[in-house]
């Protein structure tokens, strides 16, 4: 809780409309997960993380699919999707919350989600799909991607949600970016093309956030 509390003084001493990103990293403390999420959350702007720490996020602060104890596989689209909009309809910005979250960038190894809060970001399209392309040129350590070094392991169809009546979406090959809109949150789906022999994995996490980030849009009345 003390450290929470030192991270949001320090944040609070950034210029007014600078935004601020955290990335997350794996944690095992339930307690200071809870009040990273209470404290930290509503002073940060964006929002980075992988299948891990969503669910130890969720468990920590009993959130949607909080009884899950591990992924089995593939991070379901579904789950991931309910945590994220819990997530931002709790913590995030809204009219009668004082919270700087609009926007948050989930990454697994076959997929990427981009989350942001209607009418604060622009270009999440381009931003997840950046993301998603240097997950496999880092990885394999190429300048672009090569396609006889990749792997394309996404599924192939999902649902939006299992906390409501989501719909059922089929991946198209030739527009592989998927979006879809709940209570006004927005939602980027990417598959990603892995890295069938990765090289370069350390900070892995941080570039693809970062990239992300080069090529989201902040609104201007934001």
């Amino acid at each position: 809780v003390v450290a929470s509390f030192r991270v949001v003084t320090s944040i609070s001493d950034i210029p007014t409309g600078i935004p601020v990103h955290l990335e997350l990293a794996s944690m095992t403390n339930r307690e200071l997960m809870s009040s990273i999420v209470h404290q930290v959350f509503p002073a940060v702007t964006s929002l980075g993380l992988n299948e891990q720490e969503l669910l130890f996020l969720t468990q920590s602060a009993s959130g949607p699919h909080s009884s899950l104890s591990s992924w089995n596989g593939v991070p379901d689209v579904g789950m991931v999707s309910d945590i994220l909009f819990w997530i931002l309809k709790e913590h995030g910005r809204s009219k009668s919350r004082a919270s700087d979250l609009t926007r948050i960038h989930f990454h697994t190894l076959v997929y990427h989600i981009l989350a942001t809060v209607d009418g604060h970001w622009a270009n999440q399209l381009a931003a997840v799909a950046a993301g998603a392309r240097v997950a496999g040129t880092q990885a394999c350590a190429t300048e672009t991607i090569d396609t006889s070094r990749v792997s394309l392991r996404a599924p192939q169809e999902f649902m939006t949600s299992h906390s409501e009546a989501g719909s059922r979406i089929v991946l198209n090959p030739n527009k592989p970016v998927v979006e879809w809109h709940r209570e006004g949150i927005s939602f980027h789906f990417t598959p990603v093309l892995v890295c069938k022999d990765p090289i370069r994995t350390v900070g892995l996490g941080d570039a693809i956030s970062a990239e992300g980030l080069f090529y989201s849009e902040v609104h201007p009345h934001y």
